[in-house]
């Protein structure tokens, strides 16, 4: 079987964690084969389509390295590849399926639906469906929609690729819209009529469809089609195991967003492909080439995928801390110039302050946060602190430091480096005696960086106006 998948996104927002996901896994799975990818744009949901949501789509899989090879911009004989230019297609099948009596039109109005539900439910019927009241009724001139006739007493199982052995009754399914009154398909019917043209293969995505498989395995069997191989990946869920929403604030959603924020493109690539699925080894950053070839379906997890915000940081960072000082620079720059820290500041002050927090940074925007711990906090020191600088010979060792920095007309690393180790010498201390004192007394903190740099970033005149302020 030649592998054909493909990622079918709906153009009503900008690319979301989720259906990257969806992307990814089919993108993985298309490579692991040397199968086809194809990316399809379902855009027949007209009301709801934003303003540049499909560029979102393609921009932003491109930026996170998700190349297909079949779309609205690469037609390899099965295009279109937009479900609006696919109109006359969906007719045809649609007529097909009304001369064999499967599909038939319907004439209620919105209106006499609502009164038929309420009233279903006045009775307590557990199960809200059609009433087949248009069915056999003759031609009439006024609007109608398409509905599927659903079988009676069919079972609809498949052997899903995640779950296994999944089966639905058919009464469980009222006869459902397969065509609007405006000419427009719904999605379980679109989407049957376009994987079958496309000879998709296998149909992978979130498992908030599984209920849509059935009515979907509806059309194949009365248009005598085989249907694809499916999977259905579990929820994204959060911290607290709910499912991810939207609404949820607490986690960074849009592709778009993490871009802007500086991830690398790379490291969310990594991360999201351990959301519901894992390497067979223990190490989990991996290259893009390592997880196509490690790359194994079976072991898509049948638990949801918790979204860690602390692995996504440790991911990104241990790809920062691989990236030269020239490539982290121009990765934290755009914050530096949006917050205003930039001005003024030379090209080389830029380095400094980067070089200092390099292993440190989770993403680009983090800069401005470390800045901001480091030369912006109010100078205050803890009790810990303040009981390290009360022991014997300290004060003298921060008098010695003082006046050796004093005396420096070019305030730089490199010319504060030696001077930590005269101090040393001349106040006959070593070690942490030499380095926790020096350290605690110029920038409030028992840790950091490496204090030279730190020092000539602060500057020399703050330097020794904090040493002063605590020497006795």
């Amino acid at each position: 079987m030649d592998v054909r998948v493909r990622y079918a996104p709906s153009p009503t927002g900008h690319l979301h964690i989720g259906n990257a996901r969806t992307a990814l896994f089919n993108y993985l799975f298309a490579r692991k084969y040397n199968g086809t990818f194809v990316l399809r744009i379902e855009d027949t949901d007209i009301e709801r389509n934003v303003s540049g949501g499909e560029e979102s789509q393609l921009k932003y899989l491109k930026w996170l390295g998700i190349e297909w090879d079949e779309s609205v911009d690469i037609d390899k004989g099965y295009g279109p590849y937009r479900q609006l230019e696919r109109l006359d297609i969906y007719q045809k099948y649609a007529q097909i399926l009304v001369d064999t009596g499967v599909a038939y039109k319907c004439y209620c109005t919105p209106e006499e639906l609502n009164e038929e539900r309420e009233h279903l439910s006045e009775e307590g019927n557990d199960q809200i469906h059609y009433s087949r009241k248009c069915l056999g009724l003759p031609d009439q001139d006024k609007p109608f929609v398409l509905r599927f006739k659903v079988p009676d007493n069919e079972i609809y199982s498949f052997n899903d690729i995640v779950k296994g052995e999944v089966s639905f009754r058919s009464e469980d399914f009222g006869d459902w819209v397969m065509m609007k009154n405006n000419g427009i398909p719904t999605y379980n019917f679109a989407c049957v009529i376009d994987d079958y043209l496309m000879k998709i293969s296998h149909v992978l995505r979130g498992e908030d469809h599984i209920t849509n498989t059935p009515k979907q395995l509806m059309v194949y069997k009365a248009l005598g089609w085989d249907a694809p191989i499916f999977g259905h990946m579990t929820l994204i869920v959060n911290e607290n195991n709910k499912k991810l929403s939207k609404r949820d604030f607490s986690i960074i959603q849009y592709i778009e967003q993490y871009q802007e924020l500086g991830y690398l493109p790379d490291a969310l690539f990594n991360f999201i492909s351990l959301l519901g699925w894992s390497p067979t080894g223990e190490e989990e950053i991996l290259s893009h080439d390592q997880f196509v070839e490690q790359f194994d379906e079976t072991r898509l997890s049948k638990s949801p995928a918790k979204f860690d915000k602390e692995k996504l940081a440790y991911i990104n960072n241990r790809y920062v801390k691989e990236l030269t000082l020239e490539d982290t620079v121009e990765l934290c720059m755009p914050h530096l110039v949006k917050s205003g820290i930039y001005d003024g500041q030379s090209d080389e002050w830029v380095n400094a302050l980067v070089s200092i927090f390099k292993d440190r940074i989770s993403y680009g925007a983090q800069i401005i946060d470390l800045y901001e711990e480091f030369f912006n906090q109010e100078f205050v020191l803890d009790e810990e602190s303040k009981e390290f600088l009360e022991q014997d010979g300290v004060n003298q060792t921060l008098i010695v430091f003082r006046d050796l920095l004093s005396q420096l007309d070019e305030f730089t690393a490199e010319n504060i480096q030696p001077l930590i180790k005269e101090t040393g010498k001349n106040a006959g201390v070593k070690g942490k005696m030499l380095y926790m004192p020096l350290r605690i007394a110029t920038t409030a903190s028992m840790h950091g960086p490496d204090l030279p740099k730190v020092l000539a970033l602060l500057e020399k005149e703050i330097v020794l106006e904090r040493l002063d302020s605590i020497i006795k």
